[in-house]
């Protein structure tokens, strides 16, 4: 056989992955968020098993290093529970804004990792999300280019 058609090692190893920025913020989650995060990390250990199983060493440093992220924002976690609505928008709430035109438009401000904006899951750090927060029905907050009222916080 030709030594051209033999893969062969050229002693050069592969680059590490660079490894996932976690957040500086407070890692805050909802119950829903956390049991996401727990099962990102349940997912990726039978990822990793089947990855070593079938010896693909990149698949393994690819799941190695998102296995150590989500290990870690499941460690910092900070599970905020549902308090009952006092009328501010905070962490957790659900907020319902009324447009000019009579649109409604409804966002749940959440943590980073389940902020879903298509969705209308906005993370906690978000600009918009730190403008509703503290904000009461009836207050008037700017939504893209047109003001909004808040009719709703649950």
């Amino acid at each position: 056989m030709s030594r051209a058609f033999v893969k062969e090692d050229d002693g050069v190893e592969h680059e590490p992955l660079a490894e996932l920025q976690v957040s500086p913020h407070r890692n805050l989650v909802t119950a829903e968020g956390l049991a996401q995060i727990e099962a990102q990390v349940e997912r990726l250990r039978g990822e990793l098993s089947a990855a070593r199983s079938a010896e693909d060493r990149a698949a393994v440093q690819r799941i190695q290093r998102d296995l150590r992220y989500w290990s870690e924002r499941k460690r910092t976690a900070e599970c905020v529970p549902q308090a009952a609505p006092h009328g501010k928008a905070r962490f957790g709430s659900t907020v319902t804004l009324e447009k000019p035109d009579g649109g409604r438009v409804v966002y749940r401000i959440v943590g980073e990792d389940e902020a879903e904006p298509a969705e209308g899951k906005i993370s906690y750090v978000s600009p918009f999300a730190r403008e509703l927060i503290g904000k009461e029905i009836r207050d008037v907050v700017t939504l893209r280019d047109e003001d909004a009222e808040i009719v709703g916080i649950a």
